[in-house]
């Protein structure tokens, strides 16, 4: 089929273009700076077309270019855009979608298929939350594409941000005071499972429209994930539950002290005030496990962590999704490979002293 990815040069986004094309579907990549797409090692093989989704006339000229190129109307959008972590996202998020809706509702695209979250039976959700939820009412434009909104929790793999927040956490914490709510369950799920389920959604045959929960086989809670975590990486870890301790507090000291984006980590930790546990199901019924098996966390984690080396790959040759790639944000991987990567910059004498460095920092970081 002919796919378009909206937001491309994310992590799940340079993931899923490898699958696809793995799967032999043409793909075109989609990026408001196509310059960003030469950086992935897919490039050559996707069709790139530059699309700001907050505009509609770069929207229309992007489903225009990319059934020009690709020498049809596109089959399939994958959307997977969010301004999340910026201010007054909800209602970027919410105008986008609908602009990518209708624009696809003109140019014939059949499918929609969105990479949202869990909806919690709560009255008040999160911002983060809430917009996800949003997003997928703003995506089923009437008359226009079908849609299929997969959610999901927290995606285990290195480079995925609620990832590399559990790993800083745990890598720099080794004494861990929790608000009562990360006791809430959550059901967590490995990329290699996501991008399962998300290719498998551009197929109407096997998915048929509506909304979906796809998770792991485990159900946890953060402070489980913690001490799983701990458990793989061979640490000593004290956790530890505080009550009267607000998850909103969290929030704003781990942005404060963690090198994910500020707004980005304060919006997704305010959204563990809320269970995060799979209600709408059916997928597992029409889309067979991948060979071995659904992941647990636990299998998750030690693959996100077996893939640390001192250099990350393209994203197309890397030897398992969980493993970092060389596009993936800059601060993910952990504080050990940040230092090497500090010490490359250096070169020289610097860097034989900064060798010792990181080998401290590392024995350090496992006691």
């Amino acid at each position: 089929m002919r796919i378009l990815v909206t937001g491309a040069t994310g992590y799940v986004g340079s993931r899923l273009v490898t699958a696809l094309l793995a799967d032999q579907h043409q793909v075109i990549a989609a990026s408001r700076n196509p310059e960003r797409l030469k950086r992935f090692g897919w490039f050559d093989q996707v069709v790139p077309v530059r699309l700001d989704a907050a505009d509609p006339e770069s929207t229309r000229d992007a489903f225009a270019a990319a059934a020009e190129a690709a020498g049809g109307p596109v089959d399939v959008v994958y959307y997977l855009v969010h301004a999340i972590g910026q201010r007054d996202f909800r209602d970027a998020d919410n105008a986008a979608a609908a602009i990518v809706a209708t624009a696809a509702g003109e140019t014939g695209v059949r499918r929609i298929v969105y990479l949202g979250g869990f909806v919690p039976n709560d009255r008040t959700l999160s911002e983060h939350l809430a917009s996800r939820a949003e997003v997928a009412q703003a995506l089923s434009v009437v008359g226009g594409p079908e849609l299929v909104w997969l959610g999901a929790a927290i995606i285990i793999g290195a480079g995925s941000t609620s990832f590399e927040m559990l790993r800083y956490v745990a890598d720099r914490f080794p004494v861990i005071p929790t608000p009562p709510r990360l006791d809430n369950p959550i059901d967590p799920i490995s990329i290699r499972d996501v991008l399962h389920y998300l290719v498998a959604a551009a197929d109407p045959a096997q998915v048929p429209a509506g909304a979906y929960d796809i998770h792991g086989p485990d159900t946890t809670s953060y402070r489980g994930l913690l001490r799983t975590y701990a458990r793989v990486a061979g640490k000593r870890q004290v956790i530890f539950r505080v009550p009267g301790f607000h998850t909103a507090v969290t929030a704003r000291v781990l942005a404060y002290m963690l090198p994910v984006p500020f707004g980005l980590a304060g919006d997704l930790v305010d959204s563990l005030d809320h269970p995060m546990v799979a209600s709408v199901s059916g997928l597992r019924d029409r889309v067979p496990d991948p060979p071995g098996g659904l992941l647990g966390a636990q299998e998750a984690i030690a693959l996100a962590l077996a893939g640390r080396s001192n250099r990350a790959r393209p994203v197309n040759a890397l030897a398992d999704p969980h493993d970092l790639a060389d596009t993936d944000p800059e601060w993910a991987g952990g504080d050990a490979l940040r230092v090497r990567r500090f010490a490359r910059t250096l070169g020289g004498t610097a860097q034989t002293g900064l060798n010792i460095l990181v080998a401290l920092t590392a024995k350090v970081l496992q006691a």
